[in-house]
């Protein structure tokens, strides 16, 4: 019995242990790739041949979505689209590739852009492949879930098509879950 508490004393600590080394590891990483400032983030477009500098795009609305080809909400690049065409010269739409949620974006950038495309006739922006959550999280989604950096809310990514909206300063605005339309009043008010 003292051996089998022991054992279990051991793994508790060696749990806590690990704990604090991520959590420090993570925060270390957030501290050191993150900028409290949107606009001097930066990231490679889907094709890997060009850089999106998130300073581009000052004086615009930007929404950020993180996208998936295999998911019960991919037809949300269709009001995806249209919201860009509708508000062409006051929003940006960046849809961030992600295969964390059940593996529902598997491709590769040049599977992606053709699905897009072909499927629904995708101009807007679409970046690199990139983790939304975890350890491996893109320094620009630290920026959009944390109320440290963006300076207004947390957020969680719960899953494929959230939406974070930013405004035309570079202000974080408004978080959108998976089942909030594009298309929906609910974002289209907010640009003015």
């Amino acid at each position: 019995m003292k051996k089998y508490f022991f054992s279990v004393l051991f793994l508790a600590f060696a749990g806590v242990l690990v704990y604090s080394f991520t959590a420090a590891r993570n925060k270390k990483a957030i501290d050191k790739n993150s900028n409290k400032d949107f606009y001097a983030h930066k990231i490679k477009s889907l094709d890997g041949k060009s850089e999106l500098s998130f300073g581009d795009f000052k004086g615009k609305y930007v929404l950020c979505v993180n996208v998936a080809s295999e998911c019960g909400y991919t037809p949300q690049y269709a009001g995806l689209q249209k919201l860009s065409e509708q508000f062409k010269d006051k929003l940006v739409i960046i849809g961030f590739p992600c295969n964390q949620f059940m593996g529902q974006e598997p491709g590769t950038a040049s599977d992606i852009q053709s699905f897009c495309q072909k499927n629904y006739g995708v101009t807007f922006q679409l970046t690199e492949k990139i983790e939304v959550k975890g350890g491996g999280q893109h320094a620009i989604y630290q920026w959009l879930t944390s109320k440290e950096l963006n300076g207004v809310s947390d957020a969680t990514i719960k899953w494929n098509f959230n939406k974070i909206l930013i405004d035309p300063s570079g202000n974080w605005l408004k978080y959108y879950g998976s089942s909030v339309d594009p298309l929906s009043s609910e974002i289209a008010s907010l640009i003015k």
